[in-house]
């Protein structure tokens, strides 16, 4: 089970192109090369408005969405249609063959590259910022608890610890609300009409309206947070973790004791979401849809 540990650590359609200068509108004359690091953000910037467009955009709303000048924006629409990353069509810019064929590239990249290791280097990153133990915990399928999975400890001399594999109910602990919140309604419903909930602590909350209120609470911050619920003295913090699909991994979760996280609460839960929204973006999540 968790405990605090002294000194001791535990391991824990085809397009009908125009000529460029009708999709530049009407612009003074603009260098053809623009390679600074302001660029290259803005490049990126640039294509992922496009990717997250449903519908082809005019110079004059990329300039508006990415808060960009158009002459600025025009110089690098122009680099990237000679290269086949964007392509002008009646006054408008949409993605080109280029952009989908190094999607295509990056998505095998992904496929085989390390996302072990980017969790482990977001699990030391929360850790160093927080000071506290970083957790990665997965939900057992459509079943009713989380497993531990990783973890970087806390370098303090009293801190929580938790074997790696160890199970906790989903309505008891911070990774377990978070992953209920980032689910639908009737997943939810089932899973409450089935609960029996336990009191683990003399604090475990076990009254289904108010656990149900506690996942919403959750769904609407972003991230969830409990006090002394799943093992005494312990005050958990987590937010979930999604793919370029936009499925959820895991959760991300920070474990404190309670009694030096009283007054740190709010700053924990502001780095947990932080951390867990960049490694979601380092997997290729970039939100929903519009």
């Amino acid at each position: 089970m968790a405990d605090f540990r002294s000194q001791t650590a535990l391991r824990s359609d085809h397009l009908h192109s125009v000529p460029l200068s009708a999709a530049m509108e009407t612009m003074p004359a603009i260098p053809r090369k623009a390679t600074s690091p302001q660029s290259v953000t803005r490049v990126i910037r640039l294509l992922e408005a496009l990717c997250a467009s449903a519908a082809p955009l005019s110079l004059a709303e990329l300039a508006r969405a990415l808060d960009t000048p158009k002459s600025s924006l025009a110089a690098l629409l122009r680099g990237l249609a000679d290269e086949g990353f964007v392509v002008a069509n009646e006054g408008v810019w949409r993605l080109g063959p280029g952009a989908f064929g190094l999607g295509s590239a990056l998505i095998e990249a992904r496929r085989r590259g390390p996302t072990p290791d980017l969790v482990r280097e977001a699990l030391r990153r929360l850790t160093a910022l927080s000071g506290e133990t970083a957790l990665f915990a997965v939900r057992d399928g459509e079943g009713e608890t989380i497993t531990y999975v990783d973890a970087v400890e806390s370098t303090s001399s009293v801190r929580f610890a938790v074997p790696l594999g160890e199970r906790r109910p989903l309505y008891a602990t911070a990774a377990g609300r978070a992953l209920l919140a980032a689910g639908d309604d009737p997943s939810l419903q089932r899973y409450l009409e089935k609960l029996r909930p336990e009191a683990l602590t003399g604090d475990t909350e076990t009254a289904k309206p108010r656990l149900l209120e506690a996942v919403m609470q959750a769904r609407r911050a972003g991230v969830a947070q409990t006090v002394d619920q799943a093992a005494d003295g312990v005050t958990g913090t987590a937010a979930v973790i999604r793919d370029a699909a936009g499925e959820v991994l895991g959760a991300l979760v920070a474990a404190a004791p309670s009694s030096r996280s009283h007054d740190r609460r709010v700053q924990l839960a502001e780095m947990v979401l932080a951390e867990a929204k960049a490694l979601s973006r380092n997997l290729g999540y970039r939100g929903p849809r519009g």
